[in-house]
């Protein structure tokens, strides 16, 4: 036989936008997304506005706004001309594809792409009234089917697998607990699933019965195993056969519908930093998926590539045919609109671009049937003319030519044990839909809306344990849940739950330890995160019961944190012109709620695997600010710590939830009673010991321009903003000999220092009451700044075993010329110093000489970039030419210091000239035989106390003047400082230390309030004291002129000013 030529198809890509989720219209988010046309795709970056990226697709699908419920719950454009597209517009153009390829005897394959609750699920499997292109795709074909020739037969099988951690389930299995499949290869088939259970369908209403028995399967694996739907792909394959029974042609395609496990970024920075990354079988099927499109992307670009990675994961076996082989794919990237789901939402667009470069051969799978088998359907063609295609169904009839085999039973056989299966089924939906109308009884809630509700346990009167035990009313599967975890007890038309012992029970985000009565509605938490919704009894069941639905998983997790008190306000948001929170801190928040489960399931496991370690949530930067006073990028984070070694880690969000994905592994392991001992070094629950970061402090450096000394006893504040230690410090403009300059070295106006050399130093004293200590005295500390320009950060040396050490270190600091960038840098920006804390074993900080540039008396340069090109701190070859370029500047330095003075000494004296001369004519009106002789005779100079008397009134008074504006700043300075400690001192999360709080804070008001007011008043006394001198002088000295006199006036307005 001929075979048919091949088409080269382009897999055909489209995206979807769907709505915002109820949490993101709480939480204000805005939409980053905007489609122009049917084939556009723009996002915006919402940190950068004016950063857009279009992408270009096959179809893009705006489903994000313009819609409003009909009378039967289908969800249509509000306006006919609006560009919204529903479910039957997506199915229109993807799903009636699939089928006219599949009645064309072509494989084809539809893959779902995207995060968790984009909106995938709802686009294959819908909800409610608004169906998913799988069961349309379905329906429509048996429909079609119905309107067919009698001479033709039709035969559809169905099967549905579940792929988690590598290892593949099947959906359809009757068996309690469904083994797990291996994945073979067949020389002609390629890869298929061994042992895979294919069901014979003769309507769609078995298959929809075969989807429900498939997700509650699913559901029930996912409670076991403590596996999240979200991580696992789900395949649905419907095999489609058309015998002509009158002619001798056989048309056969399979349809993959795949809807892939959500496709969270993990920051780079995270991921990477794991040790344990790769070793999570979790993370390699979407991996895997990624370098096969890559790899494709590459070849269809016309790269040479030697290998596609197909046999690097189960998933990628399966979809060989799908990507680059015999099938007409199309892949679905559905995105989210809202700004803090931005990363995630343009790595999908950047993941659906590859894909849409990668070229498939299909083949349309039609054979001729051998002179045997036409015999054979002429025969069976007399009997079926006049009968419908599932009273008297034809068998596979021919081994076909491309390897698929017939089968050893009948099709009519097939279908006749599937009805009895059908029969068996129905009854058991029949009794257990009685059973939800007449008893109470609590529903599952999953965070993926599919599998919510699909489990129901009946509350049946009288008492009803629950647990992991066989043996009780109510068997329950889940981490926490222990073999008699509680009862519940349906009495007098009322239902009440007791916790066993110390079981973990949680009623409306509660925790409970005492019998306590159900409401309708009310949500159940039984052991770490297995979530049930309570439905009472029939009588008080309302109408609101349309409302269940807004009872899903993130209700429950933010009922639960609220409970806790977690809530957007304790994390710190403000609200910004439009008065709404900051979309960073919503976005931390989320977080926090969403890993919140995670971490209480974490917990559980190391409680079970007698691990020894406690997670907790913090929140990184949730006090902090940069140099400038600016909040810093918050991020949550879990701190991990040992209760045997009390050893601490801590990890960011993306190693956690690595590390969660291999937890649950050696977790499954042990479960299945196999040994859960793994070797230290790839144990999730175990990392080397590292150095943490404590907290930081902030020390303004506004003094320093004024060269003022500024001492300091300042707070380290720690990621939750309480006081985890002081610090004292000093930092002291100094001379380029290390001497301390006094009051008369400061500056009123910083620009002074401009162009001139400046030297300071920062002297470290002492640490005190470091909590780090109190927890384990064998700890021990470092701190670390860094200072404007400076390439590296600078520690002081580890102190051990110390909770109030003294450190006692110093360094000298110098800016050969002083720029104006560094002036303003002291002015507007602290030094953050950061407390690390040191545990037994781990790596000390430290910093080399190396690592700076430095003078030839060892002081560490700033303020470089003048001198950059030839004083880089890489080079090592020209160590004497920078010595004496260091040299000639200091060389410099000195000549302009020497012209700077000697400057000042020639208005001087001018100055002296001018007033000798004045006195010179008085002298002469007066004695005229005492009259200077300025040519050629020696000057008669006056007396050094006249000239004191003369000159030194101006000088004394804009002295003291200049004496009292340094005072001035120095105490503004002491009282800006002050008020910063007090924009950071934060109410404490316990009502107990509430009063000491306000106590405290009322204190701290009342000192900045006494410093401000004093200094105010040393200015005005100590301004109105030099103007009662100046005019007291002023009126004194009759004889001067009216430029020699400064202005009360200016003095009264600038006392007035104040």
């Amino acid at each position: 036989m001929r075979m048919p030529m091949p088409s080269v198809d382009s897999v055909k890509v489209a995206v979807r936008v769907r709505p915002f989720s109820q949490r993101e219209k709480n939480s204000g988010s805005k939409c980053v997304i905007s489609m122009n046309s049917r084939t556009t795709t723009t996002i915006q970056d919402p940190k950068n506005p004016e950063h857009v990226k279009t992408f270009t697709f096959d179809l893009a699908y705006w489903s994000h706004s313009g819609f409003q419920k009909d009378k039967y719950g289908v969800l249509v454009a509000a306006d006919p001309s609006n560009n919204f597209a529903g479910q039957r517009d997506v199915f229109h153009d993807l799903g009636r594809g699939i089928l006219d390829n599949a009645w064309e005897g072509y494989n084809a394959t539809l893959l779902a792409y995207g995060q968790t609750g984009s909106g995938k699920s709802y686009s294959m499997i819908g909800f409610g009234a608004n169906k998913g292109i799988i069961p349309n795709v379905c329906e429509e074909l048996f429909q079609a089917i119905e309107n067919q020739e009698r001479n033709q037969e039709y035969q559809v099988a169905f099967s549905m697998l579940e792929i988690y951690n590598e290892q593949v389930r099947d959906l359809l299995s009757r068996n309690k607990k469904p083994a797990v499949l291996k994945v073979r290869e067949d020389p002609q088939l390629g890869f298929y699933v061994d042992g895979l259970k294919s069901v014979p369908c003769s309507s769609y209403a078995q298959i929809e019965r075969l989807m429900e028995q498939g997700t509650k399967i699913r559901t029930t694996a996912s409670t076991n195993m403590n596996a999240s739907s979200s991580r696992s792909h789900m395949v649905i394959t419907i095999q489609f056969k058309q015998v002509f029974l009158d002619g001798d042609l056989t048309k056969q395609s399979t349809i993959n519908l795949v809807d892939l496990a959500g496709s969270e970024r993990q920051k780079s920075s995270g991921s990477e930093g794991d040790r344990l990354w790769e070793g999570s079988r979790v993370n390699l099927s979407l991996t895997n998926l990624g370098n096969v499109i890559s790899t494709l992307a590459d070849a269809a670009m016309g790269n040479k590539v030697l290998h596609v990675p197909y046999r690097d994961s189960v998933l990628t076996k399966l979809l060989q045919s799908s990507l680059g082989g015999n099938s007409r794919t199309t892949l679905i990237a559905a995105i989210s609109p809202a700004d803090i789901c931005y990363e995630e939402t343009l790595s999908t667009l950047r993941y659906a671009e590859r894909a849409k470069k990668i070229r498939n051969k299909a083949v349309a799978n039609t054979w001729k049937l051998t002179r045997e088998s036409r015999t054979e359907n002429s025969k069976l063609l007399l009997g079926c003319r006049t009968s419908r295609m599932a009273e008297h169904p034809a068998c596979f009839l021919a081994e076909n030519q491309c390897g698929i085999h017939t089968t050893q039973m009948s099709w009519a056989h097939q279908l006749e044990q599937a009805r009895e299966e059908w029969g068996q089924q129905f009854m058991a939906i029949a009794q257990e839909q009685h059973m939800m109308k007449t008893f109470p009884h609590l529903l599952n809630v999953n965070e993926d809306p599919q599998l919510t509700g699909v489990l129901k346990y009946f509350i049946r009167p009288g008492s009803c344990a629950a647990g992991q035990a066989a043996s009780n009313a109510i068997t329950l599967r889940g981490l926490g849940i222990l073999d008699k975890h509680a009862s519940f007890t349906n009495l007098d038309g009322k239902v009440t739950v007791t916790p066993h012992s110390k079981c973990k029970v949680i009623v409306n985000g509660v925790p409970i330890s005492m019998k306590t009565k159900l409401q309708h509605l009310d949500r159940i938490i039984l052991g770490s995160n297995s979530a049930y919704l309570y439905i009472g009894f029939p009588a008080e069941r309302g109408s609101e019961d349309g409302d269940a639905g807004r009872f899903d998983y993130d209700f429950f997790q933010l009922e639960r944190a609220a409970a806790e008190g977690v809530s957007v306000d304790t994390l710190g948001a403000t609200s910004g012109r439009d008065g709404k929170p900051d979309t960073s801190v919503l976005a931390v928040f989320h977080d926090y709620v969403k890993l919140m489960p995670l971490v209480a399931e974490a917990n559980q496991m190391s409680e079970e695997l007698q691990k020894g370690l406690k997670m907790e949530l913090k929140v990184k930067n949730l006090a902090s600010s940069d140099s400038r006073g600016y909040d810093l990028q918050k991020e949550v984070m879990v701190k991990v710590t040992s209760q045997r070694t009390h050893e601490v880690w801590i990890w960011s969000k993306a190693k956690f939830i690595n590390r969660k994905f291999l937890m649950e592994e050696l977790y499954q392991r042990f479960l299945d009673g196999g040994d859960s001992y793994v070797a230290q070094e790839v144990d999730p629950f175990w990392d080397p010991v590292e150095i943490v970061l404590l907290g930081s402090a902030h020390v303004w450096l506004q003094s320093l321009a004024y060269c003022m000394k500024l001492e300091e006893q300042v707070e380290f504040l720690n990621c939750d903003g309480l006081e985890e230690a002081v610090l004292h410090m000093y930092i002291t403009p100094c001379s380029a000999t290390g001497q301390a300059h006094t009051e008369e070295d400061m500056v009123v106006d910083p620009s002074e220092m401009l162009g001139k050399r400046m030297d300071f130093q920062i002297h470290i004293v002492r640490c005190l009451g470091i909590k780090w200590l109190k927890e384990d005295a064998r700890r021990g500390i470092q701190l670390g700044y860094r200072i404007y320009d400076l390439p590296n950060v600078l520690y002081t040396k580890p102190v051990w075993k110390n909770m109030n050490p003294q450190i006692e270190e110093t360094v000298q600091f110098v800016t050969l010329t002083t720029s104006r960038e560094f002036l303003n840098y002291l002015q507007t920006n602290a030094l953050i110093v950061d407390l690390w804390g040191l545990q037994e074993g781990c790596a000390e900080r430290s910093c080399s000489p190396q690592d700076f540039l430095v003078t030839d008396e060892g002081y560490i340069m700033l303020d470089t970039k003048a001198t950059a090109p030839v004083l880089s701190t890489g080079q090592t070859a020209s160590n004497h030419v920078s010595e004496l370029y260091l040299k000639l500047l200091k060389v410099e330095q000195e000549t302009e210091q020497l012209r700077n003075i000697n400057r000042a000494l020639k208005e001087e004296n001018m100055f002296l000239k001018e007033s000798l001369a004045k006195i010179g004519s008085s002298q002469q009106a007066q004695k005229p035989s005492s009259a200077l002789k300025i040519t050629g005779m020696a000057v008669q100079l006056p007396s050094a106390k006249d000239i004191d008397q003369i000159c030194a009134p101006g000088a004394t008074y804009d002295g003291e003047l200049a004496r009292v504006l340094k005072l001035f700043y120095q105490s503004m300075n002491m009282a800006r400082g002050q008020f910063l400690r007090l924009r950071h001192y934060k109410p404490p999360g316990n009502d107990q230390m509430l009063r000491q709080f306000i106590h405290k804070q009322g204190q701290m008001l009342k000192d900045f309030g006494d410093l401000f007011e004093s200094s105010l008043w040393k200015l005005k006394n100590d301004v109105a004291l030099i103007i009662k001198k100046k005019t007291a002088y002023d009126l004194s000295n009759k004889n001067s002129t009216p430029t020699e006199n400064v202005s009360c006036e200016d003095y009264v307005n600038f006392q007035c000013a104040y």
